[in-house]
């Protein structure tokens, strides 16, 4: 199985945007963060809902860059 080829740090500079497995993780850990905390955390009042969303964010960001420069993109 091979591995996809990564852009290169000059093309990925002159595009400019990023690569849509970061906006996946993105989405994906910010609303996995949300509902979590509904369950887990629904004594609490929404606005920790709201910041385990966001927190889920922050790291989708990070979990999806790791992912581009560790698999490539899913795309």
């Amino acid at each position: 199985m091979s591995k996809r080829q990564v852009a290169t740090r000059a093309a990925r500079k002159a595009r400019g945007d990023w690569p849509v497995v970061v906006y996946f993780w993105i989405m994906s850990l910010a609303v996995a963060g949300y509902l979590g905390a509904r369950v887990i955390l629904d004594s609490l009042p929404h606005p920790v809902h709201w910041a385990s969303g966001l927190a889920g964010g922050v790291i989708g960001y990070f979990v999806g860059w790791l992912w581009y420069h560790w698999r490539g993109d899913i795309i």
